[in-house]
C-alpha cells in the first residue's frame, strides 16, 4: 500500500519538496505545512470531469475548511469559485481580490451587516436558506433597487453516513428550507414572484467525510424530482460537497472524478427522463482539496508512562490547533518526520498541552522511539485545523506555510503573546 505522504532519497518526511524537518527548524512549531501542488491538482481533477463531459459547471472551494488571503489566490490562479460562510471569509475574498462574481454564500443565519456586505461587493450568488433570510434579503435588495442571484438550499432528507455533527441532508437540521413540510417548494414560489431575486436553481449539502456515491446520487435524483414536480427547470443544481479523505489506514476514499461522475450521470439520466434542459452542476469541495495536502509540525516534549496502562507522548500543540479529535473523536496517524517508515517500538497517545484530559491528537499511534525535541508529523490536517483553531489558554495560533516546488513561504505568520492582548482593554 502507498504511503499517504511524501519521503525524499533519504526517507525523509517532505512537504512541496522540502524536508519536514527543515520547515519545523525554518519556521517553528507547531506549524501548519501545506503542499499548494497537491492543492492544485485536487481542484484540477475535479474540473477534468466536467470537461470531458462538456458539462456547464463550478467547482466551489468551500473555504470553511481553510480561508486565508494566500488560499482564495490559488483558488482564483486555478479558476475556481468559492464558497463562503461569514462576512469574514467574504472580507478575507476581498483582501485576495477574488472575484466576488465567483463567490456563492451559505450559511444559516447571515446578519444583515453580512448581506449588506455581499450585495454591496456584489458577491455573485447567495444560498438562501430559510424564510427570514429570504424576507431580509428582499428587504435589503428592494432599497437598493437591485437583482441578486440566488439558490435555494433544501433538506431533501437523505441522511449520509457520517457523524452526527457533519450530517446536514436530513430532515431533522438547522439548515435549508425542509421538503417535506412543503416549505421548500413554498419558499421557490415566493421567490420566483419576487423581481429582487433571480433564482438560479437549488442546493443541498448531505454532510461530510463520505466515501460512497450512494448519497450524492439520492440527492441528486431527489433535487430533480422535486423541480420537476414543481414545474421548475433550474439553470443550476448544486448537490455541495462532503467528499470523503484518508486520515487513517481504516478510510478508503474514492478519486474525486468518481463523485463528479456519479453526479453528472444521475442529473443527466433524470433530467432528460423529464424532458427537461440539462442544468449546470455546481458542487463544493472543502476538505478534500485541502485536507490531504496539509500536515502540522510539533516538537516532542514531556512523557508519561502509565505501568499497565498506556504511554503519553507530548507535544507542543494540541487542541488549540487541533479541535477535531476532542470535539468528535476525528482519528489521525502520525509519524517522525525524520524516520517516517522506520518499524514501530511502541504503541503511544500523542497529547496536547493543553490543560484538558481531553487534549489528545492521535489516540493510538505506533512509533519507533522518541526523544524530547524530535519532530512529529500528524497527517491530513489541511482541512478544519487552522480554521477552527483558538487562543485557549492564551496560546499563540501557529503559521501557516505554503510549499510548492521546493521553496516555502510563510502565508499567515505565527501570532505573539502580543497578539493575544491587542484587543485587551485596562479596567483598573
Amino acid at each position: 500500500m502507498t504511503t499517504p505522504y511524501e519521503t525524499n532519497a533519504a526517507g525523509h518526511l517532505t512537504v512541496g519538496g522540502v524536508e519536514a524537518n527543515e520547515l519545523a527548524a525554518r519556521f517553528g512549531t507547531p506549524l501548519y505545512a501545506y503542499d499548494v501542488s497537491a492543492m492544485r491538482q485536487q481542484m484540477r481533477d475535479f474540473k477534468r470531469v466536467f470537461t470531458e463531459r462538456q458539462v456547464d459547471y463550478a467547482v466551489s472551494y468551500a473555504s470553511k475548511a481553510f480561508a486565508t488571503v494566500a488560499m482564495y489566490e490559488v483558488a482564483a490562479q486555478e479558476g475556481m469559485h468559492i464558497d463562503v460562510v461569514s462576512g469574514g471569509e467574504t472580507y478575507t475574498a476581498l483582501e485576495a481580490n477574488f472575484p466576488m462574481s465567483d463567490v456563492s454564500f451559505n450559511g444559516n443565519n447571515k446578519s444583515e451587516e453580512e448581506l449588506v456586505m455581499a450585495i454591496e461587493n456584489n458577491l455573485g450568488t447567495i444560498i438562501v436558506d430559510n424564510f427570514f433570510e429570504l424576507h431580509l434579503l428582499h428587504d435589503l435588495l428592494a432599497e437598493r433597487d437591485r437583482v441578486q442571484n440566488i439558490l435555494l438550499r433544501i433538506t431533501p432528507g437523505v441522511e449520509a453516513h457520517t457523524h452526527d455533527y457533519i450530517s446536514t441532508g436530513q430532515t431533522d437540521s438547522k439548515f435549508g428550507f425542509d421538503v417535506n413540510s412543503g416549505q421548500a417548494q413554498a419558499a421557490l414560489q415566493e421567490a420566483l414572484a419576487d423581481p429582487h431575486f433571480n433564482v438560479l436553481g437549488v442546493h443541498a449539502h448531505i454532510g461530510s467525510q463520505i466515501f460512497d456515491v450512494t448519497g450524492f446520487q439520492m440527492a441528486a435524483t431527489k433535487l430533480v424530482d422535486l423541480v420537476h414536480e414543481w414545474g421548475f427547470n433550474p439553470k443550476v443544481i448544486n448537490t455541495g460537497g462532503g467528499f470523503g479523505i484518508r486520515y487513517t489506514e481504516d478510510d478508503e476514499p474514492i478519486p474525486a472524478s468518481d463523485f463528479v461522475a456519479a453526479i453528472i450521470d444521475t442529473i443527466a439520466e433524470k433530467t432528460t427522463e423529464y424532458g427537461m434542459p440539462m442544468p449546470a452542476v455546481w458542487i463544493e469541495p472543502g476538505r478534500s482539496i485541502v485536507g490531504p495536502a496539509g500536515v502540522s509540525l510539533y516538537t516532542i516534549g514531556s512523557r508519561k508512562d502509565v505501568p499497565g496502562i498506556r504511554s503519553y507522548l507530548a507535544v507542543d500543540g494540541g487542541m488549540g490547533d487541533n479541535i477535531r479529535p476532542a470535539l468528535y473523536q476525528a482519528k489521525y496517524e502520525a509519524v517522525l518526520v525524520n524516520q517516517p517508515e522506520a518499524p514501530a517500538e511502541e504503541v503511544v497517545r500523542v497529547a496536547g498541552k493543553y490543560c484538558e484530559s481531553g487534549d489528545v491528537l492521535v489516540w493510538e499511534q505506533a512509533l519507533p522511539k522518541t526523544k524530547v525535541g524530535d519532530v512529529l508529523a500528524v497527517l491530513a490536517t489541511g482541512a478544519y485545523g487552522y480554521s477552527m483553531a483558538s487562543n485557549y489558554n492564551r496560546n499563540p495560533r501557529p503559521a501557516v506555510v505554503f510549499v510548492e516546488n521546493g521553496e516555502a513561504k510563510v502565508v499567515v505568520e505565527r501570532e505573539s503573546y502580543q497578539d493575544i492582548v491587542r484587543l485587551d482593554r485596562h479596567y483598573l
